[in-house]
């Protein structure tokens, strides 16, 4: 295939990416630059497009384990580390975001971080935001873990590490390995119990929210707490 260095200039990912942004890119483009070089027989852009069609999609690549990642011929455990420092980055500017932020205030940016900590999971995780009487962040904290399709929620440890923590309010949160971020009467039920059981220590719950690959879904939003 042809070398990508005989591409014109605006269609090589790093000069697309810099004169106009990082959005334009596709997966596959975003992807090559990560990668930098291809293999033998393959330039970069064509290693990227057969490592997506391999793994099904960027959110499965992104998930992989270290053994299914370094099995595909181009990659490696040199890329598999480069690879969980940049996600571990990404999730770490997001937290740094919210950090001193009230939330109402950065409702985007407290959904972005709750889909970038749990869109890839491959089983369900329960997770909680603390927050003080200003609604800024004092921790986050993955509480439950389960199948495919279910986490069993205690109320009781939610409310155990609130009080610990001394939070004012909470944001909990789960994904949905399905990719359907829409609350079941399991979801509605569990976040009226936990309302309850928070409101008996004089803490707040602000939100529900349902992480799926491509979306996020507030329960307070739809009227649902």
């Amino acid at each position: 295939m042809e070398p990508l260095s005989n591409w014109p200039a605006a269609e090589r990912p790093r000069e697309k990416l810099l004169a106009r942004g990082p959005e334009s890119l596709s997966d596959a483009e975003l992807l090559a630059i990560f990668l930098r070089t291809g293999v033998k027989g393959k330039n970069v852009i064509q290693l990227a497009r057969e490592i997506i069609a391999h793994f099904g999609g960027l959110k499965k690549l992104l998930a992989a384990d270290q053994e299914c990642f370094c099995q595909f011929k181009g990659l490696g455990q040199a890329k598999y580390v480069q690879l969980q420092a940049c996600l571990e980055m990404s999730q770490r500017h997001l937290s740094e975001q919210l950090e001193y932020a009230d939330v109402f205030e950065q409702p985007a940016q407290v959904k972005a971080y709750l889909q970038a900590r749990l869109m890839s999971r491959p089983n369900e995780i329960f997770a909680a935001i603390f927050l003080d009487n200003q609604h800024r962040v004092i921790g986050y904290e993955e509480l439950f873990s389960g199948t495919v399709n279910a986490a069993s929620v205690h109320p009781r440890i939610v409310v155990q590490r609130a009080m610990a923590l001394n939070a004012a309010a909470v944001i909990v949160s789960h994904n949905h390995p399905s990719g359907v971020a829409e609350a079941s009467m399991a979801d509605v039920d569990i976040t009226r119990t936990l309302k309850s059981a928070l409101q008996l220590v004089d803490v707040r719950l602000l939100d529900h929210l349902i992480v799926a690959s491509h979306q996020v879904t507030s329960m307070a939003e739809q009227g649902q707490i």
